[in-house]
């Protein structure tokens, strides 16, 4: 009788230290979840709007990836409810912090052109460090409206990067780590005899050489070019510069072996390339 006993008392204590254990994941898990969207908006819409947040938070579970907090996911949900705000009244200068594990040099090019294309074509670098663990890049730029997190995540997806966390330091400082490690340049890629032109630019060509040996290249009779072409390797190091400092028609390049991308442009101008560049890729790798 004693043995049963005291064994109810053991099962009856661990069950109670599970529920508790459980218990006090899932209010961690809440409170984790309610510090991120507390984060996004203020206190008093917070406050205000409690309980309709609790109903488009539900089920908490659905906004976590692994054990962290799924923050676009959030900034998603609170957009589309009306709760976060990302106009401003007048344009404002603001601050963007982005922080990587990967190569700065591949970082920051694959920022610029994701910068480009959702329309920020002017900013100033402010600092960039680098550490054992990761790089961060902060720049500052002046718009009617904060960067929108899901249209930046958009972009990035097309470069196969991934935003891991959203930071919100304020209205006018918002930081973002960015998961580059399976990162790729949204470029043209060449493939072995297939001709394709490259019309007039205010930026310089890249292209992506690593499925191809040797490359022509015909400018057109208008064009005054110059050429200064630049091969890089996956991570973007350089790996051969070819400069000719002579207006040049025609140049057979044979491609490095270790060259995933290619810089196309000119010594002095782009305006030297008034028309097309004519490339035919020849020879697989």
């Amino acid at each position: 009788m004693v043995k049963l006993f005291l064994s109810f008392i053991f099962i009856s204590v661990f069950t109670f230290g599970a529920e508790i254990n459980t218990t006090s994941t899932e209010n961690n898990s809440t409170d984790l979840l309610n510090l991120k969207i507390k984060s996004f908006i203020s206190e008093s819409s917070y406050n205000k709007n409690k309980r309709f947040i609790d109903i488009i938070f539900d089920p908490k579970s659905d906004f976590y990836i692994s054990q962290r907090v799924d923050s676009i996911k959030v900034i998603q949900t609170l957009k589309e409810n009306g709760l976060l705000k990302l106009f401003f009244a007048k344009p404002m200068e603001f601050q963007l912090n982005f922080k990587t594990n990967s190569s700065p040099i591949f970082f920051i090019k694959i920022m610029d052109d994701t910068l480009r294309n959702i329309g920020y074509y002017r900013y100033t670098t402010l600092s960039s460090s680098k550490d054992a663990s990761q790089f961060t890049w902060s720049i500052k730029l002046r718009s009617e409206y904060a960067t929108d997190p899901m249209i930046l995540q958009k972009e990035l997806k097309k470069q196969n990067c991934n935003i891991i966390d959203v930071v919100k330091n304020s209205k006018y400082n918002w930081t973002y780590i960015i998961d580059i490690s399976q990162a790729k340049l949204n470029v043209a890629l060449l493939e072995p005899d297939q001709q394709i032109e490259l019309k007039r630019s205010l930026y310089a060509y890249w292209l992506n050489v690593s499925k191809v040996r040797e490359l022509n290249i015909k400018s057109s009779f208008r064009n005054r070019w110059y050429p200064y072409i630049v091969f890089y390797d996956s991570s973007l190091h350089i790996v051969k510069i070819i400069k000719k400092d002579r207006i040049t028609k025609h140049i057979k390049i044979t491609i490095p072996k270790n060259a995933t991308y290619m810089k196309l442009s000119d010594i002095y101008t782009l305006k030297n390339i008034r028309r097309s560049l004519s490339l035919l890729p020849k020879g697989s790798r």
